[in-house]
């Protein structure tokens, strides 16, 4: 089972497209470049090696044998699934504000943080 295309797929069928909100974060994160790195933080999604390892334990809770590397970071199609899994997981509402702030903040992520992120993200959207 691949469980990222999995997710991808559910959230198509169920009429939620992530493709807006990733488009806007990546134009903000890297400009599109996926070589773009930033400290830790590498690829067209600024991904870091914490958000990797997260992945790989939602993947591995659910029994998928699919896993990512640190060096997936730099695809942009691995780094969009990323995404996908994250929030499939910790947003499963789908919230477009809530995955803004989780990109920005982390799981744990602060409101008035994160507020500005927001901002950029939306009127790229817009």
């Amino acid at each position: 089972m691949i469980f990222a295309s999995t997710l991808e797929a559910s959230a198509k069928k169920d009429g939620f497209d992530w493709e807006p909100v990733m488009n806007a974060i990546i134009q903000i994160e890297s400009k599109g470049n996926p070589m773009a790195v930033n400290g830790s933080y590498v690829g067209v999604l600024q991904i870091s090696p914490v958000l990797v390892k997260e992945c790989n334990n939602i993947l591995k809770s659910s029994g998928s044998n699919k896993r990512y590397s640190l060096a997936d970071r730099f695809n942009a199609t691995k780094s969009k699934e990323m995404f996908v899994i994250i929030q499939s997981f910790h947003n499963p509402l789908n919230s477009v504000e809530k995955a803004i702030r989780l990109w920005s903040g982390g799981i744990r992520y602060n409101v008035s943080k994160t507020q500005a992120y927001l901002r950029k993200v939306m009127r790229l959207m817009n």
